[in-house]
């Protein structure tokens, strides 16, 4: 399999990996609309999402496992990996190590992403860090 590349996608990750909301500059645009129900629309609402993200897993890790490229339209599947010693999302630290895997479709425009969608494993999350509990012979 061609590994694809795309430089919109390298700066999302090289963004998480070195925690640097910032970057959202280089790649986002400003009037972003988020389809998330977590994130508001906004390159700025985007840089402040992350910034508290990496305050709740301050050593997450992304690693893209898959990426898919047509016209307009950018799918990545991503893994991330991190340690909950931060507040996350009003959560307050656990300690409990947190696997996230997202499949995220941006829409290109003008060089930068300016629409995006997500699914995740946002209940299997939960369950790690403790909001939820585990289900039916999951393992701990």
């Amino acid at each position: 399999m061609t590994t694809v590349e795309h430089p919109l996608a390298d700066l999302f990750v090289e963004m998480v990996n070195t925690h640097d909301p910032d970057l959202v500059d280089r790649f986002i645009a400003e009037d972003y609309l988020n389809h998330n129900a977590v994130v508001a629309d906004g390159r700025e609402a985007n840089r402040r999402f992350w910034a508290a993200f990496f305050t709740g897993l301050p050593d997450v890790a992304v690693t893209r496992e898959d990426l898919v490229v047509s016209g307009d339209r950018v799918v990545g599947r991503f893994t991330y990996r991190g340690t909950h010693t931060g507040d996350l999302l009003g959560i307050p630290a656990g300690g409990a190590a947190v696997e996230m895997r997202t499949i995220d479709i941006w829409r290109v425009r003008d060089g930068l992403f300016v629409e995006h969608w997500d699914e995740l494993n946002l209940m299997e999350v939960y369950q790690q860090v403790g909001v939820l509990p585990r289900l039916g012979g999951a393992e701990a």
